[in-house]
C-alpha cells in the first residue's frame, strides 16, 4: 500500500508554527533580558543621584554654553575641549592623549587609567565622544555623555579595581566621520587590538538626557515599535549580536539599582540605529561593546539642530542613569562599594 500523502492543513500548521517558534525565539534571544524595568513614580533624588546631578549640570553649562559647537570646522572651540583635559588632572589623574590629525586640524583622545589589582590584563572602557556636528552647541548630543562620564570618573578616582578600568573621551564620532577610520574611537580600538589589549567589555555613553512621558514620544526602526514602550521616558542599551551577554550583565546589574525605566536589545548591526555611536569601532576590531542611550533621534526632535541646548536636557533622569552606571562599573570592573569616592 503507498504511504499516504499528509494533509495540506497539517503542512501549512508546521509550516507555520515552525515560523512562530522562530520569531518568539528570536525576539527573545535579543529583546528580552535579566530584570525588570523600573516601574511608577519616580521617587526624590537619592544624595547620590543629586551630587552627580550638580557636578553633570556645572560641566555641562561650559561645554554648551560657553564652548559650544565642538567639530573640525570649529577648530578653536575643538580645541577648548582642554576643559576636558583640565577637568581629569585636577581629579588626580594622568591623562594619556592620542594625539593624530584630520583635514589637516589637530584631533585627540583622551585617556585615563585605573590599573586593574587581580587582573590588570582585563579591560573595562567607558567612553563618550566630545565632538558635535558643525552649528550644534550639543548638549545632549553629546554633552550628556562627556558629564556623566566626567561625573564617573571623579566618583571612581581612588578606586581600587580589579580589572583595569578606563576612561576614554572620543574626537569626531559625528559626520563626515562616522562609520570611518578617521572616528577618534576607531583609532582608538584599532590601537588597542594592535597592541593586543584585552578590553572584556565598553560602554559608549551616548545622548543620553531626554525623555518624556506622553505616549507616541518614542520612535524605532521597523518593527520594533511591536515590542517596546511608546513613551520615551527609559534609557537604552543596544549591542550587536556577538555583545549579548554584556548586554545581559548590564542591563541586569542596572535594573537592580537604576530608579529609571530600561530597555535592552542585542540586534544585527544592519539595523538601522544599532551601530550609531563608538561603540561600532570597537565591534570592527572584535571587542564586546554597547551603547548606553536615550536613543537620539527616535525620540530627540532636536538632534543635530542648533536647538540642542542645555534646557532640552533632563539632568534629574540623568542623574538616575549615572547612578545606575556606577553600580554597573563596579560590577564590570570588580570594585568595592566602600572603596568608591562619594
Amino acid at each position: 500500500m503507498a504511504p499516504r500523502k499528509p494533509r495540506r492543513w497539517r503542512l501549512r500548521l508546521a509550516v507555520y508554527g515552525s515560523l512562530v517558534l522562530l520569531v518568539f525565539g528570536c525576539g527573545w534571544y535579543t529583546m528580552f533580558f535579566p530584570g525588570k524595568s523600573f516601574q511608577g513614580p519616580l521617587p526624590p533624588l537619592n544624595e547620590q543621584e543629586l551630587r552627580y546631578r550638580q557636578r553633570m549640570e556645572r560641566h555641562l553649562k561650559v561645554l554648551a554654553e560657553q564652548i559650544g559647537p565642538r567639530s573640525t570646522q570649529e577648530p578653536e572651540t575643538l580645541e577648548q575641549a582642554g576643559y576636558l583635559q583640565q577637568q581629569l588632572e585636577q581629579m588626580g589623574y594622568r591623562v594619556q592623549p592620542q594625539e593624530f590629525q584630520v583635514d589637516g586640524v589637530a584631533c585627540r583622545n583622551l585617556e585615563v587609567e585605573l590599573p586593574g589589582t587581580d587582573e590588570p590584563d582585563q579591560i573595562v572602557v567607558v567612553g563618550a565622544h566630545y565632538d558635535s556636528v558643525p552649528g550644534c552647541p550639543a548638549a545632549n548630543d553629546n554633552g550628556t555623555g562627556v558629564v556623566a562620564l566626567l561625573a564617573l570618573a571623579e566618583q571612581f578616582r581612588r578606586a581600587r579595581p580589579a580589572r583595569t578600568l578606563r576612561f576614554v573621551l572620543f574626537v569626531n564620532e559625528e559626520p563626515p566621520y562616522f562609520s570611518t577610520e578617521a572616528m577618534g574611537s576607531f583609532r582608538y580600538a584599532r590601537r588597542c587590538r594592535q597592541r593586543q589589549e584585552n578590553i572584556v567589555a565598553m560602554l559608549s555613553l551616548e545622548t543620553m538626557g531626554y525623555y518624556r512621558d506622553e505616549p507616541g514620544t518614542q520612535q524605532y526602526p521597523p518593527p520594533f515599535s511591536l515590542f517596546y514602550p511608546s513613551r520615551g521616558n527609559f534609557i537604552g542599551f543596544v549591542g550587536n549580536l556577538r555583545s549579548r551577554s554584556l548586554v545581559a550583565r548590564v542591563v541586569g546589574t542596572f535594573r537592580r539599582y537604576g530608579r529609571i525605566p530600561s530597555e535592552a536589545a542585542a540586534l544585527p548591526e544592519a539595523i538601522s540605529g544599532v551601530g550609531w555611536s563608538d561603540h561600532w569601532s570597537f565591534w570592527q576590531h572584535g571587542y564586546p561593546a554597547l551603547m548606553v542611550t536615550d536613543t537620539a533621534p527616535f525620540r530627540y526632535p532636536y538632534y543635530h539642530t542648533p536647538q540642542d541646548t542645555i534646557d532640552k536636557v533632563d539632568l534629574d533622569r540623568l542623574a538616575r542613569v549615572v547612578f545606575g552606571l556606577q553600580k554597573v562599573i563596579e560590577d564590570l570592573a570588580g570594585i568595592r562599594p566602600q572603596d568608591v569616592q562619594s
